[in-house]
């Protein structure tokens, strides 16, 4: 049972875990799950960027967990401020997402793997334990692809918002969310001139003649993001 683990657990010797999700429900069910390891120990828990960073400061752990939908900004941008100022702390990414759209985005901004919120606990596990030790997880899906993609043979078509930027992405989420260009630039902390430019480059590179276009296909990718 997980007390009696928790009993025997050597605090001094388990690696400090950070959960940073912004679901109180996830975070307690990952704090849970990893508290049963003898040699981990979560740390600290945070919804938003701003705590993560406090928290990392405050309590510097041995590894990460982050969540892509965050309070306030991407977890991808979170990731990135990481790395600026604490390059050696490794980041795993715990998300719902499909990996397929999020995971080449997420090594790229300094994450060292990806692992979707449905894969089985055992497998949270050992991404968790194999970041710790250096080395990168992915799925084997993944990892195929990405190989496939390095050496050129990949002819599957790729998504139109695959060949999104990561801000254009996080833009293109928000309105999915059905927030409107004022809301979106309060919680990115951006100008609405900004904001309206990202609007337009979001319908030219997804070939959409107009907002109401654009707001349409914004939902029904949210939507169909939500049901992975």
């Amino acid at each position: 049972m997980p007390t009696q683990k928790n009993q025997n657990k050597p605090d001094q010797n388990a690696a400090k875990v950070l959960i940073v999700d912004d679901h109180p429900i996830v975070r307690q069910g990952l704090s849970e799950l990893i508290d049963q390891e003898t040699d981990l120990k979560v740390s600290a828990q945070a919804e938003n960027a701003n705590q993560a960073l406090n928290a990392i400061k405050e309590t510097p752990p041995d590894i990460a967990i982050v969540d892509i939908a965050l309070k306030e900004t991407s977890g991808i941008e979170l990731i990135k401020d990481i790395k600026a100022q604490y390059p050696q702390l490794p980041v795993l990414v715990l998300s719902m997402h499909d990996e397929s759209l999020y995971a080449e985005r997420v090594l790229r901004a300094g994450a060292k793997g990806y692992i979707m919120k449905q894969e089985a606990t055992e497998d949270v596990i050992t991404a968790i334990k194999k970041v710790l030790e250096g080395r990168i997880y992915l799925s084997r899906k993944m990892t195929e692809k990405m190989m496939s993609k390095l050496v050129g043979r990949t002819q599957e078509p790729t998504s139109p918002v695959e060949r999104l930027s990561d801000r254009e992405l996080e833009v293109f989420l928000l309105i999915g969310q059905g927030h409107s260009t004022r809301q979106i630039a309060d919680k990115l902390f951006l100008s609405i001139k900004t904001i309206e430019t990202y609007r337009a480059h979001l319908k030219e590179k997804l070939d959409l003649e107009s907002s109401a276009k654009l707001l349409q296909y914004a939902i029904q990718w949210v939507a169909s993001q939500d049901k992975t």
